[in-house]
């Protein structure tokens, strides 16, 4: 039987629009979580009124003289604005994604800006996410405190909330309580900063009820990724053209933390660049988006931006009922957030002794992914440097590469790299920032946070048996990727 045919005898897609938790799991605690997280499905319609508001909301921002917006946050409430940002035009704000603590970052869009002139968008849906919290407390200290300046997208009640009313913010967006955060593109989490850059929250809205109301082969899709994971082929890579490559690092996402659990999953490979057929292994399945049907692999025809959305969350979300796995909750997420608390709570952040590379090299095998995970600003210039080390590792080792940013990979691929399959080898590299400054109302840096959620990630990757190595660049990371290299 084909996957396909294996999804229309279980009726998943059926049980999935009549929001039947019991497609992904039986438990009573499972099924709980999972009824609370299907609103994403009711998106498109539920957010019509933001079809007039939201585009008068950016109206009134610009008229009031902004020119910029700055969205703090991480994971599921910067991802899909990021995609925005970098596939759509400023017609309105110019829209800036900060999901990182690392200080050079912050300091170097801090002196780019006029915070006269600036909106600072404070997104979680927790209201309590570390770093978005660190972040605002810092752009409110910087701006002294102009409630006016700043927007709240939090859910209803949290923290942020709260602050948010108290302070004065020119206006609190909510988020909606049965939405998780990886499925919240369509929510005031994506359009509200889509609005304020001048996008068509409207036509966003109508893809992803189009993809709603032609769901068959986004179910099929998902179908046939939940089969080649079974068979061995989990390396979900994916072939892109240049215009298309942002909505890659949604899909990350939105695959890892879904899917990535109970050692099984499909391991998203984005951004990394083709090669001769002889360097890849037979646990791949390649998704391309163009002509050419790849093989083993599916290829997509693009639509637009709303639509995809939804396609590709519909598909995810019957991937995790073919998995048997509950598609809506990251159990360990949380973990190294912990880690991190319990490390800046000792008073210190310990110092990693620099592993050797090759010693970590020599442990990989066919069938094993090399994660690399990069606590070093996130500049082209490093991600060129990056790039090379990932391309010549791919071509040496002959296994699948991921790379990512930290602190902001922790809140996407982090979930498949300790819940998912043993198959993780993770090599840590840091560098020591070239400036630093305080947190505000807190006892410690960013410098000091960006080094112990590394310190905590190592951990949490080691309890969990992983393969890890940790690798000190120094002060210079690209002679020290080089040197790599």
């Amino acid at each position: 039987m084909t996957p396909e045919a294996l999804v229309r005898q279980r009726r998943l897609l059926e049980r999935l629009m009549d929001r039947d938790p019991s497609a992904w799991k039986g438990e009573p605690e499972h099924q709980k979580v999972i009824r609370n997280a299907l609103g994403w499905l009711d998106l498109p319609s539920r957010m019509r009124d933001g079809r007039s508001a939201l585009p008068a909301f950016a109206e009134e921002v610009a008229s009031a003289g902004f020119t910029d917006a700055v969205l703090v946050g991480m994971g599921g409430s910067s991802l899909a604005p990021d995609v925005l940002r970098r596939m759509y035009p400023a017609k309105r704000l110019r829209l800036h994604v900060l999901d990182t603590t690392c200080p050079d970052m912050i300091l170097g869009l801090r002196r780019s800006l006029d915070l006269d002139k600036t909106l600072v968008i404070v997104s979680s849906k927790s209201g309590t996410t570390t770093e978005a919290v660190s972040l605002y407390r810092y752009f409110w200290q910087e701006s002294g405190g102009q409630g006016d300046h700043f927007v709240a997208i939090t859910d209803p009640g949290t923290w942020l909330d709260k602050e948010a009313r108290a302070k004065g913010f020119r206006r609190v967006f909510p988020g909606e309580v049965d939405v998780g955060g990886r499925f919240s593109a369509l929510s005031n989490f994506g359009l509200v900063p889509g609005a304020l850059m001048g996008v068509d929250v409207g036509a966003l809205l109508d893809g992803g009820q189009a993809a709603l109301d032609h769901a068959e082969p986004a179910a099929d899709l998902g179908a046939v990724m939940a089969d080649a994971a079974r068979s061995g082929r989990d390396k979900i890579t994916f072939v892109m053209p240049p215009e298309l490559e942002p909505f890659g690092d949604w899909l990350e996402q939105l695959l890892a933390e879904s899917t990535g659990k109970e050692t099984k999953g499909l391991i998203p490979i984005v951004g990394e660049p083709l090669g001769r057929p002889a360097v890849y292994g037979r646990d791949r399945f390649f998704i391309r988006y163009g002509t050419g049907e790849p093989s083993p692999g599916r290829s997509l025809t693009w639509t637009d931006l709303g639509n995809q959305f939804l396609h590709w969350e519909i598909a995810v979300a019957i991937a995790g009922a073919c998995l048997g796995i509950d598609a809506f909750d990251q159990p360990n997420v949380q973990e190294s957030k912990d880690n991190t608390v319990a490390v800046l709570k000792s008073g210190s952040v310990p110092e990693e002794p620099s592993d050797k590379l090759d010693a970590l090299l020599e442990q990989i095998r066919p069938g094993d992914y090399l994660a690399i995970m990069a606590y070093v600003p996130p500049t082209a210039e490093n991600g060129r440097a990056l790039a090379q080390l990932r391309e010549r590792l791919r071509d040496r080792l002959k296994v699948a590469t991921t790379l990512g940013f930290g602190p902001r990979f922790l809140h996407s691929t982090g979930q498949i790299h300790k819940g998912g399959p043993n198959s993780c080898v993770a090599l840590q590299l840091t560098c020591a920032p070239a400036a630093d400054m305080p947190v505000p109302e807190a006892s410690y840096s960013f410098g000091t946070l960006w080094r112990a959620q590394a310190v905590g990630d190592l951990q949490a990757l080691r309890r969990h048996g992983r393969r890890a190595a940790h690798v000190d660049l120094g002060t210079d990371p690209v002679g020290g990727i080089e040197r790599l290299v």
